[in-house]
């Protein structure tokens, strides 16, 4: 699987993860599917409260809202448009699932509510000033997971 992260992604993420420092941060992803297996991160919500320096915490509260308008603006084109996963910063690790993350993206898609067939989990870490270092993972429902093709976009 290929996941798009493009530009105005990635200078929406670079304050915010100044800003939480050596705390996580995280949110959801929305995506755009603009090939067999390819997807386009088109959106993303933040999540206001941090985690810790380990941790990070998903408000479900935070992410309905958004959601909502997401579908609104994409008139409601599930096919094309749709809830992409989680994202969710790792300051002082690597950008890759710890267990903990393993298991909370298990969760998320074996969950009925979530009516997904899979979910992306992207990591992110500062790098400098202007890039970020990131990962992709997809997990599928059958509990299987493996590391997605990221493309990121040159910054400018």
């Amino acid at each position: 699987m290929k996941i798009h992260l493009p530009t105005d992604i990635q200078k929406k993420l670079i304050p915010v993860l100044e800003r939480a420092g050596n705390q996580e941060i995280g949110g959801v992803l929305m995506g755009e599917h603009i090939a067999e297996a390819v997807f386009r991160i088109v959106d993303l919500t933040i999540q206001e409260q941090f985690g810790s320096v380990a941790f990070f915490l998903r408000l479900v509260t935070d992410i309905v809202k958004p959601l909502k308008g997401f579908f609104k603006r994409t008139g409601h084109n599930y096919r094309k448009f749709n809830y992409l996963g989680e994202w969710h910063s790792h300051p002082s690790f690597l950008p890759v699932p710890s267990q903990k993350d393993i298991q909370s993206m298990q969760e998320i898609v074996t969950d009925s509510d979530t009516g997904a067939n899979f979910v992306i989990l992207l990591i992110v870490k500062i790098k400098n000033a202007q890039e970020i270092e990131a990962t992709a993972t997809v997990f599928f429902q059958d509990g299987q997971f493996c590391e997605c093709e990221l493309i990121k976009e040159k910054l400018i």
